[in-house]
């Protein structure tokens, strides 16, 4: 009698272990995400740079990502931008982009709509 009764316990400790194993440490790839949008991310028809190719490696990355930029506006000729890719968390994806950001707005001295900020982060 005892036995039946560790028996039950075993094989349905076993079929919840089954049940739920798939699941278990099953995380989400971000690849393909465009994560948390903070403004939106807008190129004006025949823009050239480095920022498109950023914004779609950033959406491509698979791991903790961010992409930041000065807004757009019709008036202002340029706008600026700064990704960083797969960082250890997002807070710190978001620190490093900004920078990237902060860096290349000191570093060409032109007019922008803003100062940077986090587009996106995922």
């Amino acid at each position: 009698m005892k036995s039946l009764s560790i028996r039950r316990t075993a094989i349905s400790v076993l079929a919840l272990l089954v049940a739920s194993g798939p699941n278990v440490g099953a995380a989400e790839s971000l690849a393909g995400s465009k994560g948390d949008s903070r403004f939106p991310v807008y190129f004006a028809p025949g823009t050239i740079g480095g920022c498109g190719k950023d914004y779609k490696d950033y959406v491509a990355a698979g791991g903790h990502s961010a992409y930041a930029m000065t807004p757009f506006n019709w008036a202002t000729e340029f706008i600026i931008c700064g990704a960083h890719l797969n960082a250890p968390s997002q807070k710190a994806a978001e620190a490093l982009a900004l920078k990237s950001c902060q860096s290349a707005r000191s570093k060409y001295k032109v007019t922008t709509a803003g100062a940077c900020a986090i587009a996106a982060s995922k």
